[in-house]
C-alpha cells in the first residue's frame, strides 16, 4: 500500500494553482481559483522574492474578490515591500471599511507610519488596538509597540511593553529573552527582580526567569545572590551556556577565581570558543599566581584576537610578575608595534629595561609615557627613578622639577629632588627639600629610603627623622 506523503501532495497542490493562475493571466481556459488558493499564491511569490508577480495575484485575486479585506492587505504588503508607503496606506483604509477587527491592519499601518518617520500615529494606533484585542493577538501588538518605541527611542516604554507581556504571559520566551536585555540597557533592575521573583514563584522552573533574575541582581552587584539564580538556572538546564558565563563573571567579580575557572571550563564545553573566555580564565589564573596557566589561556584569546594590544601586554605582565624581563619585553614588542604609544606599554617597557640595567633605553619608554600623560604620576615617578638609578643626576633634577610643575606639586617628587640633591653634594639644599616633602607627606619617607637605602647613613637625615618621630609626624 502506497503510503501518504502530504507535502508532496501540496507541492502538487501548489504547482496547479500556479498553472491555473498562470491560465487566467494568460486568457487560456482555468478552474476557478477561491480567496484562500489566492492567499496561497500571493505567498509564493512573496517567499520567492518575486514581487512583480505577487502584486498581480493580488490584483486579479481583489478584482475577484472585491470585499476581501484579506486580499487587500496582502496587496498593502506588497506595496510596502516597493516602499509604496502612501500608496499601502490607502490601500489598508479600504480594508479596513471592510474588516476593522483584522490585526494585520494595525501591524501593515505601523510599519507605513513608521517608514513615513510618522512614529507619534504608529504609537496612537497600537495604543488604540491594545483595547480591541485580547490574548495572542494582545501580545503580538505588544511586541509591535515595544518595536515601535524602540524605533522612537523611547526605551523605557519598550521595557513597559515588555513587563506588560510577562504579566499576562509569564512563560513568554520572546519577552523574557528581550528583557534581560532592555534590564541591562535601561538599568530598570530592582523592578526586573521583582517580575521575576513573581514569574518564578508562579513558574519555580523557568529557567530563563532564573536567568533575568540572576542578571538583574548582577546589575546592581549582589553578586551572591546572582550566583544563587544562576545555580538555580543551571540545575534547570545543565546545558545553559549564558547562566555559566554570566556566573563565571559574578565569580571573579567577588574574588572567587577557582570557582570562576571551573564554571568557564563548563562554558568552553557547551559552547564554540571564544577569545572572551580564555581571556577570562586567564585573568582568574593570573589573580591565582598561576602565571604559567594564565599565559596558556591569554595565547589562546590572542590566536583568535591577533591584533589586540592589550592580550600580547597581559602576558608581557604574567613574565614581568616573574621577573622574567627578557620573556617580558618580547611580549612588549608585540604590543607597541601594534600602539606604539600606548602609555602603559612604555611604562612595563621601561621598567624592564631599568631591571635590565639599561638606564638609556628605559628613559626612552618613560619619556614617551610623561609625553603621552604630562599630568600623571606614574611616569614621571618611573622617569626620575630611572635617571638616579642611571646616576644621570643633572638630567634627574631637571625632570623631577617638570613633574613638580605638571603634577601640582606632588610630595613624592620633593623627596625625590631632595634625594638627587644630596647626590649631587648639595646637602644644605637637599635637607630643606626633605623637611618640606615631610611636613607635606611624612609617610612616603619609605620611598625615599627606598631611592637610596644608605642615605640612612647620614647622621643629618637621621636626625631629621628622629624629630619627626618626636612629634609625632611619623
Amino acid at each position: 500500500m502506497k503510503e501518504n506523503n502530504p507535502h508532496r501532495e501540496d507541492r502538487e497542490e501548489l504547482r496547479e494553482l500556479l498553472q491555473q493562475f498562470d491560465n487566467l493571466k494568460n486568457g487560456r481556459r482555468h478552474s476557478f481559483i477561491d480567496e484562500d488558493s489566492f492567499e496561497r499564491i500571493i505567498n509564493y511569490f512573496q517567499d520567492k522574492e518575486d514581487l512583480e508577480k505577487a502584486m498581480d495575484a493580488a490584483v486579479s485575486g481583489s478584482e475577484q474578490f472585491p470585499y476581501s479585506a484579506s486580499l487587500l492587505l496582502k496587496k498593502a504588503d506588497i506595496l510596502l515591500s516597493n516602499r509604496r508607503y502612501k500608496e499601502a496606506l490607502k490601500v489598508i483604509e479600504q480594508a479596513g471599511l471592510l474588516d476593522g477587527g483584522d490585526i494585520n491592519l494595525y501591524i501593515l499601518k505601523t510599519d507605513a507610519y513608521l517608514a513615513l518617520d510618522q512614529q507619534e500615529k504608529a504609537v496612537a494606533l497600537l495604543e488604540e488596538a491594545l483595547t480591541l484585542f485580547e490574548g495572542e493577538e494582545r501580545l503580538e501588538l505588544l511586541f509591535e509597540l515595544a518595536d515601535v518605541y524602540d524605533d522612537y527611542e523611547d526605551f523605557d516604554k519598550v521595557f513597559d511593553c515588555l513587563k506588560l507581556i510577562l504579566e499576562e504571559e509569564p512563560n513568554n520566551e520572546e519577552a523574557l529573552y528581550k528583557i534581560c536585555f532592555w534590564t541591562d540597557f535601561t538599568g530598570r533592575n530592582e523592578e526586573s527582580i521583582r517580575l521575576h521573583q513573581h514569574i518564578i514563584d508562579e513558574y519555580p522552573y523557568n529557567e530563563l526567569a532564573w536567568f533575568n533574575l540572576g542578571a538583574a541582581y548582577q546589575g546592581i552587584k549582589l553578586y551572591e545572590k546572582s550566583i544563587d539564580a544562576y545555580q538555580y538556572a543551571i540545575t534547570i538546564d545543565e546545558k545553559f551556556d549564558y547562566a555559566y558565563r554570566n556566573m563565571g563573571d559574578a565569580y571573579i567579580r567577588v574574588r572567587k577565581y577557582k570557582e570562576a575557572i571551573e564554571v568557564l571550563e563548563k562554558v568552553n564545553e557547551l559552547a564554540k570558543p571564544e577569545e572572551v573566555i580564555f581571556e577570562a580564565m586567564g585573568h582568574c589564573y593570573d589573580r591565582l599566581k598561576n602565571f604559567g596557566q594564565a599565559r596558556i589561556y591569554y595565547r589562546k584569546a590572542s590566536h583568535m584576537r591577533q591584533d589586540d594590544s592589550k592580550l600580547f601586554y597581559k602576558i608581557a605582565c604574567t613574565y614581568f610578575n616573574e621577573g622574567s624581563w627578557e620573556s617580558c619585553l618580547k611580549q612588549l614588542d608585540t604590543a607597541l608595534r601594534i600602539h606604539r604609544k600606548n602609555p602603559e606599554y612604555n611604562l612595563l617597557a621601561g621598567e624592564c629595561k631599568m631591571q635590565l640595567g639599561l638606564y638609556k633605553e628605559a628613559v626612552q619608554y618613560f619619556s614617551n609615557v610623561v609625553a603621552a600623560r604630562p599630568r600623571n604620576t606614574a611616569g614621571w615617578d618611573s622617569l626620575i627613578r630611572c635617571l638616579y638609578k642611571g646616576e644621570f643626576f643633572e638630567e634627574a633634577l631637571q625632570q623631577t622639577d617638570a613633574g613638580l610643575n605638571l603634577t601640582g606639586g606632588k610630595p613624592i617628587f620633593l623627596f625625590y629632588k631632595a634625594a638627587i640633591l644630596f647626590s649631587l653634594g648639595s646637602s644644605k639644599e637637599a635637607l630643606l627639600q626633605l623637611e618640606l616633602a615631610m611636613e607635606k607627606a611624612p609617610k612616603l619617607l619609605k620611598k625615599f629610603v627606598e631611592l637610596n637605602p644608605s642615605i640612612l647613613q647620614n647622621q643629618m637625615v637621621v636626625d631629621m627623622v628622629a624629630r619627626f618621630k618626636r612629634n609625632n609626624k611619623l
